[in-house]
């Protein structure tokens, strides 16, 4: 079975657009020549990937497969482009990191800064997505590298311990809550909260868990930095659940109080994900074994 870019851009285009017309004029191509391609796959392929309507087409389940793996493919097209056209300007590497939080803002910077002054040639894309997300990114072929909590499923990949963090709840001193030794999750949901801003990982990763109580985070404040989530905590705006590490490191110069989580998910063994490190270039291989080290 062989299908050429061409072929796969044109169908991404038609499926986007719903409409072979519209999806043919999206990738500059005759609406004659693009019934034809779209026949011709169909034909290489032995099975319908559109049903034709009066007002458009609709993807078959066999498209919708296409749709998902065109569109990697082309994907990382693009991705080889541009790192070749960098190798081209004298880079010597180009890789992808995906990362949640809880790893991103607390042990990331130190250890990537350190590698990327020994391998000034390499060049790192990082990217926070939730756990699970990384996985399935990690296991297509989208990000090179994961960091993600050991809480994912990851039967599919190599891993390696990286850090291991918890996460706190953090008030102010003088707060209701403060002379608690541990808190339930549960417990904090009737208080104001301090968060990350929308997308964060972590900040997803503690909204749904309040969906599975049956509750919701009320969101008074939304920051991008765990710091001034605890700057806002110290000035009584609202209570916040945040990684120890960072907690441990603000209380020294911030007026809160940190409270333990009784909850299992609240011990977060961070790991290394790839696909297959013998598989990996040298210099994400190299990275890997850095991470490790650090």
């Amino acid at each position: 079975m062989r299908f050429d870019v061409t072929d796969l851009r044109l169908f991404v285009c038609v499926a986007e657009a719903g409409s072979i017309t519209h999806g043919a004029a999206m990738a500059n191509m005759a609406l004659g020549a693009a019934s034809a391609r779209i026949r011709g796959m169909e034909e290489v392929a032995g099975v319908a990937l559109l049903h034709r309507e009066r007002l458009g087409v609709a993807i078959t389940p066999a498209g919708r497969a296409l749709l998902q793996h065109s569109r990697i493919v082309l994907q990382q097209l693009g991705r080889m482009h541009s790192e070749l056209d960098e190798f081209a300007h004298g880079l010597k590497g180009h890789l992808r990191l995906f990362s949640n939080t809880n790893a991103l803002a607390e042990f990331l910077p130190a250890a990537l800064s350190s590698f990327l002054m020994d391998n000034p040639g390499v060049n790192i894309d990082i990217q926070e997505h939730m756990s699970a997300d990384i996985v399935r990114s990690v296991a297509e072929g989208i990000a090179d590298i994961g960091i993600v909590a050991g809480s994912v499923d990851v039967a599919a990949l190599e891993t390696f311990p990286f850090r291991e963090d918890t996460l706190v709840v953090v008030v102010p001193r003088d707060h209701p809550l403060a002379g608690r030794r541990r808190l339930a999750f549960a417990e904090t949901l009737d208080y104001d909260f301090i968060g990350l801003s929308d997308g964060a990982a972590l900040q997803d990763f503690l909204a749904a868990h309040a969906a599975r109580l049956g509750r919701r985070l009320r969101l008074r404040v939304q920051l991008r930095s765990f710091d001034g989530i605890c700057r806002m905590v110290e000035s009584r705006a609202g209570i916040a659940v945040v990684p120890a590490s960072a907690a441990k490191r603000l209380r020294r110069i911030m007026a809160i109080r940190i409270i333990p989580l009784e909850d299992a998910w609240a011990l977060r063994r961070l790991s290394i994900c790839v696909r297959c490190l013998a598989e990996l270039p040298t210099h994400a291989g190299r990275l890997v074994a850095h991470l490790r080290e650090t």
